[in-house]
């Protein structure tokens, strides 16, 4: 299933919890946006659609580390003394020989750690556990492990937090259901599904 159609079910999905709890206007919005955005993150995975259009161009980050490195080298031997001016030196010499190699792929566990940043900064054990979510998908094969009940429940406690966070009704259950229809909508139960998802890993490789 393609992502219009899971975002198509997480909008619903956050539309029904909010007319459900009757919510304000501003209310519903968050919550049409907290479904549409979990029925989607399952596909952070490798070869999942969505990793590739929330992540900067690897290209740009590429040339912005080079320049960096350059500007690095430049400053360590006008402006450094003793070892100071080595280290400075090898630091852009070493950005410089990361920056060549990196490639589109490497780009989503860059945004992972940047986000886990930012949770340590402000102190948010959701977007912390969000950003772990983010790199660990960036290693893991397409509907696995996301798609599966210990990606489920790795992704509850994302949405737990950050319903304790913002106190508002049916941001946990707007989260949680709108990640459970990706994963229904992407199994062998629906006759158009040729592939299906590993729901028991690690412990069982059938897909269902």
């Amino acid at each position: 299933m393609n992502g219009t159609t899971h975002a198509a079910i997480g909008t619903v999905t956050g539309f029904i919890i909010a007319n459900n709890l009757q919510s304000p206007p501003t209310e519903t919005a968050l919550l049409v946006s907290l479904g549409t955005f979990s029925a989607l993150i399952p596909d952070l995975d490798i070869d999942g659609k969505l990793r590739g259009k929330i992540t900067l161009s690897h290209k740009l980050f590429r040339t912005i580390a080079q320049v960096i490195g350059v500007l690095l080298i430049i400053y360590s031997f006008y402006e450094g003394v003793g070892s100071k001016q080595w280290i400075g030196a090898g630091s852009g010499f070493a950005l410089l020989s990361i920056s060549i190699r990196l490639k589109q792929k490497h780009m989503l566990t860059i945004t992972g750690l940047g986000v886990i940043i930012g949770g340590l900064a402000l102190q948010e054990q959701w977007l912390l556990l969000l950003g772990i979510y983010v790199i660990i998908a960036s290693f893991v094969a397409h509907r696995s492990y996301t798609h599966s009940i210990v990606g489920l429940l790795f992704f509850g406690f994302i949405a737990y937090y950050l319903d304790q966070l913002l106190q508002i009704k049916g941001v946990y259950y707007s989260c949680l259901i709108g990640y459970i229809t990706h994963i229904i909508a992407d199994s062998k139960f629906l006759p158009f599904n040729k592939r299906g998802v590993k729901l028991f890993l690690p412990f069982w490789n059938k897909e269902f």
